[in-house]
């Protein structure tokens, strides 16, 4: 007897899925006694995210950055989404700016404008990176639709913007356009893992054994998928079949990009450190970017409420 579990993706599927898809074609999960249904967020155009999913029970588990849960957790009803695994060990994104824009430095974003995912924390990090290199934090920010955002960059419609290096900074590459690229950790900012695997706290409890062997098998996947990075990249494509993996020389190179990303050495794929949990949250507090939704500043919310070591020693 097999039980289902949903997935609900962050993105269409990229190579920051690799290790569900390789599990899923290595049949890791029907050994586990899982049948896998992968939710891309494109079936309601991007409608409703990942972690509303998670908290609505629609799935059983959904793939977000951290601040997703910490949103969560943070809100008037307090919904208890967790992190089980992180699918990146470090951050593997940046904000870019196109390189003959001349701004080679967060600073020089002062004035300039920024295309937004709309995120809660997302605009405040961003502004915040700019005062960290002297600048003042003052930009336009716009708002694309989700799957232009990356365009407005490159048509011009705006100067910076979000971007996940090992996707849009490969595909920049091979379109002969340079960018420069400013990472977080570059500029005092300790963000966190992003993005993670989480899950509700309540689905955990009651299915723990499940949740177990849902990780295993995930484990598996990405592990496999880092030892054989060529051949991970041809089963992401042959088994999502999404118009989005079309060029298999572009997933093939996006693929050899994140592999080194996937994992720490000598530490399995998704573990987590505490201490990167506390730093990231104690980051937002005393730049005063934790706060409601009144502006008024969060101090209860506790880093291990965050996420949880039950399918890891770390």
């Amino acid at each position: 007897m097999h039980s289902t579990i949903r997935l609900a993706l962050d993105w269409t599927p990229n190579t920051n899925h690799t290790g569900f898809y390789v599990a899923l074609a290595k049949e890791f999960y029907l050994e586990a006694g899982i049948i896998l249904d992968i939710i891309s967020p494109d079936v309601d155009d991007y409608k409703t995210t990942p972690a509303r999913r998670v908290a609505s029970r629609q799935v059983e588990f959904g793939i977000a950055p951290t601040e997703s849960i910490i949103s969560y957790r943070t809100t008037e009803l307090s919904v208890p989404l967790v992190a089980v695994a992180a699918i990146l060990a470090r951050d593997a994104s940046a904000i870019v700016t196109l390189e003959d824009s001349g701004i080679d430095r967060p600073r020089k974003l002062d004035g300039q404008r920024y295309a937004s995912y709309d995120a809660r924390f997302e605009d405040h990090i961003v502004r915040q990176m700019i005062r960290n290199d002297g600048g003042m934090g003052n930009i336009e920010i716009i708002n694309p639709p989700m799957l232009g955002i990356w365009n407005t960059l490159l048509e011009g419609k705006a100067e910076s913007t979000w971007v996940f290096l090992p996707w849009e900074g490969v595909e920049a590459r091979r379109r002969g356009i340079a960018l420069n690229a400013f990472r977080m950790e570059d500029y005092g900012i300790p963000y966190g893992y992003s993005p993670v695997l989480l899950a509700h706290e309540i689905f955990l409890h009651e299915n723990r054994q499940l949740a177990e062997n849902f990780l295993a098998a995930t484990r598996r996947g990405f592990e496999w998928a880092e030892a054989h990075p060529e051949d991970a990249a041809e089963l992401l494509i042959e088994t999502a079949r999404h118009p989005s993996l079309q060029d298999q020389d572009f997933v093939v190179e996006s693929q050899r990009y994140i592999t080194p990303y996937y994992r720490e050495k000598e530490k399995p794929w998704g573990s987590m450190r505490p201490k990167k949990w506390s730093a990231f949250l104690q980051w937002l507090k005393q730049d005063n970017i934790l706060t409601d939704r009144n502006g008024n500043p969060i101090n209860k919310l506790i880093p291990s409420a965050l996420y949880t070591e039950m399918f890891y020693t770390v």
